[in-house]
């Protein structure tokens, strides 16, 4: 299966994409993405496929988080 490749304009924009993804994961697992990863990441859970991609989106999130945070910090 291949993966669509979208560009966004803006971080802004991508967060709020990424975001929706997430939302769409915790509702079908009933779990936050915060405690998710943080189990993920002790091996607690299965390398399956959906976990995997899941994870790559909270990295993804809060390297987005991040860059945001530091523009808006610059702009102070």
């Amino acid at each position: 299966m291949q993966k669509q490749q979208v560009q966004y304009t803006s971080a802004l924009d991508a967060l709020l994409a990424v975001a929706k993804r997430l939302s769409l994961y915790e509702h079908q697992h009933n779990i936050n993405s915060k405690v998710f990863f943080e189990r993920y990441s002790k091996g607690e859970l299965p390398d399956d496929v959906i976990f995997i991609e899941w994870a790559n989106d909270y990295r993804h999130f809060l390297g987005l988080r991040r860059e945001i945070e530091k523009k808006l910090e610059n702009v102070a």
